[in-house]
């Protein structure tokens, strides 16, 4: 599971900003699940977060930096090159900001209960800094940190690494230590990197959906992810009671989904004729229910784009209920519906420590935080006040402010035509 994540440089995220599951200090929550550590020690984790702010405030920036996270320890190995640099993108507002480093830090447990914490700095040519510590026992433990400011570029505590020499010698300046370890299986390493592999899974609904279609079919034509996903689609009140699914040799697979008609026998519509909002909660499925059977963090951006709130709500309350979400897979969604924020009769789908807020400063740097450090009352409405500003995340903008400045603009230019005339 994912416990914190961290970031610092990257788009509107210039200093550094932190992304946590753990509840917050005096926080109890329904919605934590509770983590046993190596250690005996019990943690609470947030099975959910969910970011909200205004265009352009930077939510979706932290979504795509766990995403960019990712490909670096993927593919740092295989596809970084001296001749292209390492792809980054500093804070661009900023000049100073490209000559300084790139910041990611994930904190993580693996399936023993170990808690680890990976992180590195790059600049455009080379990786400044990577480190890994372990917490086995409660205590950190340093695997390896590495800092090219250091005439010894790595540095091993005592002898818990294995092939140490040979990793320092054949780990290029412009490559992660820990893609280069597992490009060769390295018994230690390679479940690390490949928790990175299995895991911050970035979709956004309305991209790509061609191919979520797709993989959802391919997961139709499994018994019981089928009986799965009609159900899912009948839940969802569309009037569907069956879904069927055809892979052709070379082809593009196809569904047809059987609408009830209250009369005879269900319709199956041409899937071009389904509606877009249809066609998007299809599309959400298969992604969703393979992040729940694999205990994975999927990030999904801007939730609310293509789906109904309600639909919204839905996913994630499948990954808030704990007979549904067996395997602890956790979300981190981004959304500008605040009816994500409570519930229609009253009472919260999210408490104040899985809601987190975005704003730019005044050098349009992003700053990311926690609904619960604004201490909103325990029968606060959350929707009413974040739509009123208390919390900050909501655009500064008055009922009409854009309309009364078209006019006054349309007011200025007849006035220079009549001066011109």
């Amino acid at each position: 599971m994912l416990l914190r994540f961290r970031v610092a440089n990257m788009r509107s995220l210039r200093d550094e900003q932190e992304l946590s599951f753990v509840p917050p200090p005096g926080e109890e929550s329904g919605a934590a699940s509770t983590l046993t550590l190596s250690d005996g020690k019990d943690l609470a984790v947030f099975p959910v977060l969910g970011i909200f702010g205004g265009n352009a405030s930077g939510k979706s920036n932290v979504i795509a930096a766990m995403s960019k996270m990712r490909d670096a320890v993927v593919s740092s190995y295989g596809e970084w090159t001296s001749y292209d640099g390492i792809p980054r993108e500093p804070f661009a507002l900023d000049p100073k900001c490209a000559a300084e480093s790139t910041f990611y830090e994930a904190d993580f447990v693996l399936d023993d209960g170990v808690r680890w914490t990976y992180g590195f700095e790059l600049s455009d040519r080379r990786v400044d800094a990577e480190w890994l510590h372990a917490y086995p026992h409660g205590r950190r433990q340093v695997w390896f940190d590495r800092d090219v400011s250091r005439e010894r570029v790595f540095e091993f505590r005592g002898d818990r690494l294995q092939d140490r020499a040979l990793l320092a010698r054949t780990t290029r300046s412009n490559a992660l230590l820990l893609t280069r370890a597992a490009n060769d299986n390295h018994p230690q390493l390679t479940p690390l990197h490949r928790w990175f592999v299995d895991n911050l899974w970035d979709i956004t609904p309305e991209a790509e959906r061609l191919q979520r279609e797709a993989f959802t079919i391919e997961q139709l034509l499994e018994e019981e992810n089928r009986e799965r996903i009609e159900e899912l689609l009948r839940v969802a009140d569309l009037g569907i009671s069956e879904a069927r699914a055809e892979v052709r040799s070379g082809q593009r697979p196809t569904v047809q989904l059987l609408h009830s008609t209250g009369e005879g026998e269900p319709v199956a519509l041409d899937w071009t004729r389904e509606s877009f909002g249809t066609r998007s909660w299809f599309a959400m499925l298969g992604p969703v229910l393979t992040a729940l059977d694999r205990g994975a963090v999927l990030l999904i951006d801007e939730l609310d784009a293509s789906l109904h709130p309600k639909f919204a709500a839905e996913v994630v309350r499948l990954f808030q209920t704990p007979s549904v979400n067996t395997h602890r897979a956790q979300l981190v969604f981004t959304s500008h519906a605040p009816s994500l924020l409570s519930l229609p009769r009253g009472g919260r789908l999210l408490d104040p420590g899985q809601i987190w807020l975005t704003e730019k400063d005044a050098g349009g740097g992003t700053e990311l935080y926690p609904l619960a450090d604004v201490e909103p009352g325990e029968e606060e409405d959350l929707t009413d006040s974040y739509l009123a500003g208390a919390f900050g995340g909501v655009p500064r903008m008055t009922p009409g402010k854009i309309g009364r400045s078209l006019r006054l603009k349309d007011a200025l230019r007849d006035a220079e035509e009549a001066d011109e005339s």
